[in-house]
């Protein structure tokens, strides 16, 4: 059973929270298959991967330690972005109003992972000097990157994906207010799904919610089209609204804390799977 949790909301929806507090609930394993975080914006979370000389973000670190697995974040979340803001307030490579990426990290091993480099951009010292770049593949256009998607990042999801759907309880965080993060996952695999924004959950049956995904219309980003989570909801009625109270800090660090304080969203969103 596949329970997906999408963001309605682009920025701080709250979804690493709620998915934090679905696998205490559930004890299913978590995946993220694609995150990223900005050098500028999220530095300290940078500054802690690079000084390991690794490229990983605090959502998958957050899931992997409310799992209980003892796995680490690169065995959640085979691709990450590092990313700046833009200079001069410019668009970036791969068509990012006011961001510019840097680097790509493709792999769910630690030790051995691929980095893509965006050869446009002038890197930071400080990830230079930290990652392993010697072996870097540099992109200059979005078509060299679509390019080096289908041959390199394509198969990291299809491999992810078959992870996923042989596992009997996963919970999956999207990214940003992206619809489906993981293409290669056979819609009939997803039970149910929750789009989480602040101060509710909406929860949708998985069928129908992929089914929406198919009809809702695209927009280019990332070097692909992608389909948008509010976009997506404007084809359906959700089963359940559920509100989402405020947490303090303390709180949304705490798994079980989260999973009393949204237990009612959760019992929704198992119901829509067909769990009791």
């Amino acid at each position: 059973m596949i329970l997906l949790v999408v963001g309605a909301d682009r920025v701080d929806a709250g979804k690493t929270t709620f998915s934090a507090g679905l696998l205490e609930r559930t004890g299913a394993v978590g995946y993220k298959p694609r995150a990223g975080n900005d050098f500028w914006f999220d530095h300290d979370d940078c500054r802690r991967a690079l000084a390991e000389g690794r490229l990983y973000g605090k959502d998958a670190t957050r899931l992997s330690a409310a799992d209980g697995r003892d796995r680490p974040p690169e065995r959640l979340n085979p691709v990450h972005r590092l990313w700046r803001p833009a200079p001069d307030g410019g668009t970036g490579l791969l068509g990012r109003a006011d961001r510019e990426f840097l680097v790509d990290r493709i792999g769910r091993d630690g030790d051995d992972p691929l980095f893509v480099r965006n050869a446009t951009a002038d890197l930071p010292a400080q990830v230079a000097d930290a990652l392993p770049l010697e072996n870097a593949i540099p992109v200059e256009s979005v078509d060299e990157f679509n390019d080096l998607a289908e041959a390199r990042y394509v198969p990291a999801f299809e491999r992810l994906a078959a992870d996923i759907e042989a596992t009997d309880i996963a919970v999956v965080e999207s990214y940003g207010d992206i619809a489906r993060p993981l293409e290669a996952l056979a819609p009939s695999s997803i039970a149910a799904v929750a789009a989480v924004e602040p101060g509710r959950a909406r929860i949708y049956p998985g069928d129908r919610y992929c089914r929406a995904c198919e009809i809702a219309s695209s927009s280019p980003r990332d070097g692909a089209i992608e389909k948008r989570v509010p976009d997506v909801l404007d084809y359906l009625d959700p089963l359940e609204r559920v509100s989402l109270p405020a947490l303090g800090s303390d709180r949304r660090a705490d798994p079980e804390r989260v999973a009393r304080a949204y237990a009612d969203a959760y019992e929704a969103l198992l119901e829509a799977a067909g769990r009791e």
